[in-house]
């Protein structure tokens, strides 16, 4: 297997770090990714609000300054709801025994299905409060996500985290540490999926090149809510897929259960990322079909 892996790039997780008094200071790649995947899609978001013909009725959902607003909004919709995801999806029995913990977001453990959701509530209540149409802010919302998805998993690979399961493909990665190498049935090093590269590919450059072209090219953002559906779908899918060659959280591997499936088994068994992730495809397909109803209904 070691023959044609590829040893781990030596990378620091850190790109800076320093102390004043007892303090000490860094700024992580992982903290650079959410904070570039935010000011990155903000960018996106007001070229298109320069765009007016873009729109329903070449009328824009919400003006710059409304745009600044709901920035605070996301970035606490994505703290809270990916803080609070990582408890209640994946350690749930951990954290009710330990509640002084939940806050404690600088240890690690952030559920992107967890930040969905607060990102959803955050945008919901922020076009309610300012009477703006909920599907076209979703629509925003959606085409500027990928960017996002693509730094925080290339920020995942250098952590690293999130590694795939073992694998002898010629581009498997040699992670460090005793966890990344302890593979069942192999002694010593081992090699694993770089899975984290995989969903950068497909979550965030391929998804986002879609939706960056349908949004631009064909029109899309006319039909209030069918871009935010194929996000949805999309991202589903994309987690689907990837999620056959990524390692499952340690918490649901057991002796029993070494895939950590928290469904079935073999081939047909389901992580915990893939149970989250259908109800998302389906819901994006629904909301699709409900789109494109809309638009052809009669006024």
């Amino acid at each position: 297997m070691l023959s044609a892996a590829i040893p781990f790039p030596n990378i620091s997780p850190e790109l800076f770090s320093f102390s004043i008094g007892n303090f000490e200071i860094a700024l992580r790649w992982y903290a650079l990714a959410y904070i570039a995947g935010i000011l990155i899609g903000w960018w996106l978001i007001g070229r298109t609000l320069k765009a007016a013909r873009l729109w329903p009725n070449d009328t824009p959902p919400m003006t710059r300054t409304q745009l600044d607003d709901l920035m605070t909004w996301i970035i606490v919709g994505v703290i809270v709801g990916g803080r609070l995801g990582f408890v209640f999806f994946y350690q749930p029995g951990y954290y009710l025994a330990n509640p002084l913990d939940i806050p404690k977001v600088w240890q690690g453990g952030m559920s992107f299905h967890g930040g969905f959701l607060g990102v959803v509530v955050a945008v919901w209540l922020f076009s309610r409060r300012y009477k703006l149409p909920v599907a076209s802010m979703a629509d925003a919302m959606a085409f500027a996500a990928p960017v996002g998805l693509l730094l925080g998993r290339i920020a995942n690979f250098i952590k690293p985290e999130l590694w795939g399961r073992p694998t002898d493909v010629p581009w498997a990665v040699i992670f460090p540490g005793a966890r990344a190498q302890d593979c069942p049935g192999i002694e010593g090093l081992c090699a694993r999926h770089p899975s984290q590269l995989y969903e950068a590919a497909l979550e965030g450059l391929l998804l986002g090149t879609v939706l960056l072209v349908l949004v631009w090219k064909r029109g899309w953002l006319k039909v209030p809510g069918q871009t935010a559906g194929l996000f949805f779908a999309g991202y589903g899918t994309a987690r689907l897929i990837v999620e056959r060659f990524r390692e499952a959280d340690a918490q649901f591997i057991t002796p029993d259960n070494p895939m950590g499936f928290v469904i079935g088994s073999g081939s047909i068994g389901l992580s915990m990322g893939q149970m989250l992730s259908l109800p998302m495809i389906v819901a994006g397909i629904a909301v699709i079909f409900w789109a494109r109803s809309r638009a052809t209904r009669p006024a």
